[in-house]
């Protein structure tokens, strides 16, 4: 190797030296400033709470009402399901309680002719005991007149009989009686069976107006329609989805902190959520959720040696009052930054103090 060349290799890694501590001392420059000691910050995506409006009952889907995107109120009719077979299973419990009825009533006419039986039978064991209590005073006589001699033996024994007869006219008077409140009892307990079977057909009738008014799909929450699930004329089974509704008044962002950090984040720390789409707007949340088990971080953190480290994930609510303010423009699924201060006494860099209010 020549002299010169050695000078050219000599110039040549100079000029790359100097390039290169030009270039960091440049990034040194150029590169955004980390949080502030007593914040730390972490990725992640705004997130809504998500409702399936489903079928109670199994049917077809009989017209949509809303559409995606469209925002709702709850209570709002979203959709229709078909209610023919429901109608007609309400026609029927109605005959059936219709029946029901007339069965009661003829029950307790029944309940009336026995009572009336048991006066008229009443009335019979009343005879029958007078004429057993004449029949006695025949006989006594009739004794008495026999042992002076003054009547035959043939006359008392008559007396006797008519006694006898008499007194089995009042025990079968009687068992006529107790037939009579027997079959009392069983009028009564037809009316209690027949009542039950129009409890019976008013309960079902009850259910059947319920799944009727089940059929007219109705918003559980306030919110926005995300998609549909199903379409018109489908049919779905108990618990079918048709519809997904997200709330936009429970949105929240979930990210990833190392362990050396989480430990000092409580509930309710003050959050600052910055969007990427919007960065010049700085949202206001609070910490709702510290997981209580360490894992991975997702695979949304770029670096091989972030991923590896074991982290706790983390949940910022947005107020529910700014989003109702703001629920036109709420979206989800923005990425973002959270930026939490662990340490109150800190106070926010300029860039996050400025939040959205109104």
């Amino acid at each position: 190797m020549t002299k010169t060349t050695g000078r050219s290799w000599l110039i040549r890694g100079s000029i790359a030296a100097a390039v290169v501590v030009a270039g960091l001392f440049l990034w040194t420059l150029l590169k955004p400033p980390g949080p502030p000691e007593g914040i730390v910050s972490g990725n992640g995506r705004l997130e809504a709470v998500e409702i399936d409006i489903s079928a109670k009952t199994p049917g077809r889907i009989r017209e949509i009402l809303a559409d995606e995107g469209q925002l709702v109120k709850a209570g709002d009719i979203v959709a229709h399901m078909d209610t023919d077979v429901l109608t007609a299973q309400l026609a029927e419990a109605e005959a059936q309680l219709a029946q029901a009825l007339n069965s009661v009533q003829i029950a307790e006419s029944q309940v009336r002719q026995r009572q009336s039986e048991r006066a008229a039978a009443l009335a019979t064991v009343g005879q029958r005991e007078a004429e057993l209590r004449a029949a006695r005073k025949r006989l006594g006589r009739s004794e008495t007149l026999a042992r002076e001699g003054a009547t035959p033996a043939q006359e008392r024994d008559d007396d006797q009989a008519a006694v006898e007869g008499a007194a089995a006219a009042v025990e079968a008077a009687q068992a006529q009686l107790a037939s009579v409140d027997a079959a009392i009892a069983a009028a009564r307990n037809q009316v209690i069976g027949a009542g039950s079977n129009v409890d019976a057909a008013r309960a079902t009738i009850e259910r059947i107006k319920a799944d009727i008014r089940d059929s007219d799909l109705r918003a559980p929450r306030g919110g926005r329609i995300q998609y549909r699930v199903a379409q018109p004329g489908e049919v779905l089974a108990g618990g079918g989805r048709v519809l997904n509704l997200v709330d936009l008044t429970d949105v929240y962002m979930t990210f990833f902190l190392p362990e050396t950090v989480a430990g000092r984040v409580g509930l309710g720390s003050e959050v600052r959520i910055v969007l990427d789409a919007a960065p010049e707007f700085v949202i206001p949340a609070r910490i709702s959720f510290v997981a209580d088990v360490a894992q991975f971080t997702p695979k949304t953190v770029e670096t091989e040696s972030e991923r590896q480290k074991l982290m706790f994930r983390v949940r910022a609510r947005i107020d529910p009052a700014l989003l109702r303010r703001h629920v036109a423009q709420v979206k989800t699924g923005l990425p973002g930054m959270a930026h939490v201060r662990i340490d109150p006494k800190v106070p926010w860099p300029a860039e996050l103090a400025n939040v959205v209010k109104e």
